[in-house]
């Protein structure tokens, strides 16, 4: 009888807000789930960074898997603090587990940092659990799926940039790479170090990191190489590293605006300023930020501001699948689109990419795993277990599977774990 009302009910689901989504699912799988208990959480890092995966046991036998990437001390984190918030709890909880865990950890930065990264690997993992427990791809449990699969953007350099031919080498990769991703994000950044390393030209330092008339047209030139060599149909992101003040950021723009970018992507500092709304009414070209804010407060004052004329989430990062809903949900009454930022394994990635589906003015999402070409695609996808490539046509693919269809593949997790890591500790 529960499996009959289970199908009846996902048929509809899209058209139920999210907020409601869990509660509705409780009692359509009361007969099933109610023995069900969370009796363990596991972390083992991997990998530079570290990254951090995190695995949800219950007494049901089901589990689910999520990642916290990025951060000393979130296995500490997680099994000093937060493990014994969950354990013997109610694994469809998941709201109420995220506040009980923030509150708990709020004297040692439970809204901001590794404590929210932390508090977003569980969360993560606690998704993929209660979608295994439901039958029902993670997903749908958001509140309902606006698309089938979601825009890569690759963040990729040339090897030389104020090189044509360099430039020409590089689209040629990117558009003939089996991923078909049709959008790039190439760094606008440290331009003075690269040129420069001495700075011994005029108006160079280490830490202000000016940029001259000099620096400005060769990301100009640079910029141009690249439309150039990849043509009108591949688009374009500028990408910096949080380096400029409003005046060299709003020169910068101006730099960039002859090749139509997507985003000028966090050319000041992460905080909010009022710099940000000056830069933003003032630019000619889209401005972006949000990699390095933690929960919907640090966006808050971006949107509110019209600071920004797009946000991008960090999503296995920066507070979880419900709070980059929420986070999408307050840009989306401001008419402001949304992007996410990951540089996660495949398992975050996909986990995001559920995420991103949800989302109704959803842009694009980040595939990063390295500098420059030629990139290890196919060692990055054989991190995981999936029924088909991560990246297709451009796009993350989302199956139609309980939880995010993802398993990790033991054997190559196994040889990137660090000395005295072992398998789930």
């Amino acid at each position: 009888m529960f499996e009959i009302g289970r199908r009846d009910f996902l048929k509809g689901l899209a058209a139920i807000p999210a907020a409601a989504t869990l509660s509705n699912f409780h009692a359509m799988a009361a007969p099933d789930r109610k023995k069900i208990k969370i009796t363990d959480v596991k972390v083992m890092t991997f990998g530079s960074g570290p990254r951090n995966l995190v695995k949800i046991e219950t007494d049901s036998g089901i589990s689910g898997i999520g990642e916290a990437y990025w951060g000393r001390g979130i296995k500490d984190i997680i099994l000093g603090y937060l493990r014994n918030q969950v354990v013997g709890e109610d694994p469809l909880d998941i709201e109420p587990l995220c506040t009980k865990m923030a509150r708990y950890t709020g004297g040692s930065g439970g809204d901001v940092g590794v404590t929210v990264t932390a508090i977003t690997g569980v969360e993560i993992a606690l998704w993929d659990l209660a979608g295994k427990i439901l039958g029902a791809p993670v997903v749908k449990l958001l509140g309902g799926q606006y698309r089938d699969g979601v825009r890569a953007y690759w963040t990729l350099d040339p090897k030389n940039i104020l090189d044509p031919a360099s430039c020409r080498e590089f689209a040629s990769y990117v558009k003939n790479h089996r991923l078909g991703i049709t959008a790039v994000k190439t760094n606008a950044d440290n331009f003075a170090l690269k040129y420069d390393p001495q700075f011994k030209e005029p108006g160079h330092e280490p830490f202000s990191r000016h940029l001259t008339n000099k620096d400005l047209d060769r990301i100009a030139q640079g910029f141009q190489n690249e439309r150039d060599a990849v043509g009108p149909d591949v688009d374009i992101a500028a990408h910096c590293h949080w380096e400029y003040d409003l005046i060299d950021a709003l020169e910068l723009a101006r730099a960039v605006q002859p090749i139509r970018p997507m985003w000028l992507e966090d050319p000041m500092p992460p905080d909010y300023a009022d710099s940000w709304a000056k830069l933003t009414a003032a630019s000619p070209v889209p401005i972006l930020t949000g990699e390095n804010l933690y929960r919907v407060q640090g966006f808050r004052p971006f949107i509110e501001n019209n600071a920004v004329h797009l946000v991008q989430i960090d999503i296995p990062k920066s507070g979880g699948l419900i709070e980059s809903k929420k986070i999408a949900d307050l840009a989306n009454l401001y008419d402001i689109p949304v992007c996410a930022h990951t540089a996660s394994s495949p398992l975050g990635a996909i986990a995001a990419a559920h995420c991103a589906a949800s989302m109704r003015d959803f842009r694009a999402m980040e595939f990063s795993i390295g500098p420059n070409p030629p990139q290890d695609v196919d060692g990055w996808e054989k991190f995981v277990i999936y029924d088909v490539p991560v990246i297709k046509d451009g796009k993350y693919q989302i199956l139609n599977k309980p939880g995010f269809g993802v398993e990790l593949n033991e054997d190559v997790v196994r040889a990137n774990l660090p000395p005295g890591e072992s398998w789930w500790g």
